[in-house]
């Protein structure tokens, strides 16, 4: 079986709304690392140093590859990502080896096992 690494940057106050929806397109968990921080074309802006933009939280999610695209296309959606600049970002990366994925496996067995 092989993974792709989807990471999501979003708005705090979508974190919860984009895992239950990748959730529903497959994903098996994931892991939210808050307060990340991040610039696009235009600078933020600041009031004394201080940017007046919302906290952003990065949300990692290890999928099986033939999920991977569903996934992130219905993060993408639920985020609004291509209607509202700024909103956020989705991207995949393959992952070469993982452990620690045995109950995620076994789960994924019913779903994608005809596609391997």
């Amino acid at each position: 079986m092989r993974f792709k690494l989807l990471i999501a940057l979003v708005d705090e106050a979508n974190t919860e709304e984009i895992m239950v929806a990748a959730r529903k397109a497959g994903a098996t968990g994931a892991t939210v690392v808050g307060d990340a921080r991040g610039e696009g074309l235009n600078p933020k802006k600041t009031f004394f140093g201080l940017t007046l933009e919302t906290q952003r939280n990065m949300v990692l999610f290890v999928v099986e590859e033939h999920l991977s695209r569903h996934i992130l296309e219905c993060i993408a959606e639920k985020g609004g990502f291509e209607e509202n600049p700024g909103s956020g970002v989705a991207f995949q990366v393959d992952v070469e080896d993982a452990v620690g994925l045995g109950g995620q496996i076994m789960c994924l067995m019913d779903e994608v096992g005809d596609k391997l």
